[in-house]
């Protein structure tokens, strides 16, 4: 047994199996015991092919081995289709481990279950344990388990296919959201079984949420940068009035006393006044006086928005509510929360918004056009007009109960000409502001021209006497401010005079002379044949000293 090497039959076998079969044969022919061994054979092309060498031993009557039979069987095919599988195995065992894909087969009838060693790793057990379905159900989240169980018990049932995502309690207590696919089958017994894969989507998910997080955060971002942005506007808006309530006159006065009465509590404040006479500059120094003052004052001019974009404006919009709504828009009454927001022109905001200004009156409540959920209003109203909203009122254009609700604590700003002595005061406060920004240097106002301001009517009021100002100063070309009268048109001349006139006369001459116009006119105020017109002022003084006089204008219409 020692020559076994040396027996010429060695020389056929692949040096790499000779040690093996010759260990193998000796240790047979030791024992006794049969011998089997596959091993690679050289044919006599040279080529090597699998054998597998079968031997058993022949024994006499004392139980003594006399002979070795045998027989070798071409096994190349096999060891083929064996390699191919192994590897097959070895790639779907990385491609898995890779993708964090594992796979599982479940038998229904019997209840076993298979797992891919990625499956195991998934989740975090050894090959040791043995999958069940309870196995699984009690690992599961306690929040999805029932809905996994249902399934489960659906799909033994249905043997339909399914699809699942659910968490699974990982033994340090931890969980993982995995996602599982199956399909069913029928074996040839008859009998369901399900292969599927299982996907650790853990990592999708949190990415998944924190990239929604982000979201959130740049939204809140560009929301805050938008509302910080409107902020920035308004006060370069603001910049373009007078900065500051200038004047001593008792009308005005009047107003400051209002003012500090009113600001420091949340009423709703309704400013009426014509035009350019600072009804904005009042409603900030209301919200200057208020505990509201540390958040936003945010104002809207509801004359300057197209009628189909004012719901939009104030109350914003959802994504894809109209066409061109490509993205969510906050609307005014979210960039003022906490704050002031200031509805100048209120009298020109159409029905349906209307109605929506008062549910907010209401119910502090509204929602962004295309939204379905309402969102909460912690906002001060203060609302501004130029119009007789009694008027409006009676003409069907404006809801009387949205009036009562911004009428609560109403606000009259006097026209410069019911406070002329204030206009010195405002000539030098505006001529110093224009000189200092235009680089010139003006010592005195020419006194022919301080009457001609204060003799002239102003039906642009404040308004009107700044932009007079800053361009007499732009055009001054020595230290002595003069302005031309051919500047004032002579209809506003007329109106100045007829103005004038009426302030000479008695309130009882004034009333009887404005009812009179009012008869003639058949209540109507503006217009050709308006008693504005009749009276020779504008139609906004007019309606101004109609409300002063506390006449009723509505009497004088035709029955």
């Amino acid at each position: 047994m020692e020559n076994l090497v040396g027996w010429k039959w060695t020389q056929y076998i692949h040096p790499d199996d000779v040690e093996g079969i010759v260990a193998s044969w000796r240790a047979s022919l030791t024992s006794g015991e049969p011998f089997l061994y596959e091993a690679r054979v050289r044919r006599a092309d040279g080529a090597y092919r699998w054998m597998m060498h079968h031997k058993i031993a022949l024994r006499d009557e004392h139980a003594q081995i006399v002979k070795w039979y045998g027989s070798s069987i071409d096994i190349e095919d096999r060891k083929q289709a064996e390699e191919r599988l192994r590897r097959n195995e070895v790639y779907l065992a990385e491609a898995q481990r890779l993708s964090h894909t594992g796979s599982f087969g479940w038998h229904v009838t019997t209840g076993e279950i298979f797992w891919s060693d990625e499956t195991f790793r998934i989740f975090e057990c050894d090959r040791e344990t043995k999958p069940t379905v309870d196995w699984v159900l009690q690992r599961t989240h306690p929040e999805d388990r029932p809905m996994l169980q249902d399934l489960v018990s659906r799909a033994s049932e249905t043997g339909k296919d399914f699809e699942v995502e659910y968490r699974f309690v990982l033994p340090g207590g931890n969980a993982k959201t995995v996602h599982v696919v199956a399909h069913g089958l029928i074996d040839k017994s008859g009998s369901l079984e399900f292969v599927g894969a299982v996907m650790d989507v853990t990592p999708a998910k949190q990415a998944t949420s924190d990239l929604e997080k982000a979201f959130r955060e740049i939204q809140q971002l560009k929301d805050r940068l938008y509302k910080e942005n409107i902020a920035l506007r308004d006060e370069i808006d603001k910049s373009s009035m007078f900065e500051e309530i200038v004047g001593a006159s008792p009308q005005l006065q009047g107003v400051l006393s209002q003012i500090s009465r009113v600001g420091p509590t949340d009423s709703t404040v309704l400013i009426t006044g014509e035009t350019g006479t600072g009804k904005e500059l009042v409603a900030r120094a209301i919200h200057r006086r208020s505990e509201r003052a540390s958040h936003a004052f945010v104002s809207v001019n509801c004359a300057a928005i197209p009628r189909d974009l004012v719901a939009s404006e104030l109350f914003g919009h959802e994504k894809g509510a109209f066409t061109g709504a490509l993205q969510r828009r906050l609307g005014r009454f979210e960039l003022a929360e906490g704050g002031t927001i200031f509805l100048d022109e209120v009298g020109e905001l159409p029905a349906e918004t209307q109605i929506a200004l008062l549910r907010v009156l209401q119910e502090h409540e509204f929602e962004r056009v295309g939204g379905t959920r309402p969102l909460r209003s912690n906002v001060r109203v203060i609302a501004a007009t130029n119009r007789d909203l009694a008027a409006a009122i009676a003409a069907g254009t404006f809801r009387k109960d949205l009036f009562y609700r911004l009428d609560v604590f109403p606000i009259d700003v006097p026209p410069l000409r019911e406070r002329k002595e204030d206009i010195p005061m405002l000539v030098e406060y505006f001529v110093d502001r224009f000189a200092r920004k235009s680089g010139r240097r003006i010592k005195q106002v020419e006194k022919k021209t301080l009457e001609l301001l204060r003799g002239y009517s102003w039906p642009g009021n404040i308004r009107e006497l700044q932009n007079v100002l800053e361009r007499s100063v732009i055009l001054s070309d020595t230290e002595t401010l003069t302005i031309e009268e051919s500047w004032f048109s002579a209809e506003s001349a007329q109106f100045s005079r007829s103005a004038a006139t009426l302030a000479k006369l008695s309130v009882t001459q004034e009333r009887r002379i404005i009812e009179r116009a009012l008869e003639e006119s058949r209540g109507k105020v503006s217009g050709p044949a308006g008693a504005a017109v009749k009276l020779g002022i504008p139609a906004s003084t007019l309606e101004s000293r109609i409300r002063s006089l506390r006449i009723n204008k509505y009497s004088f219409k035709a029955e």
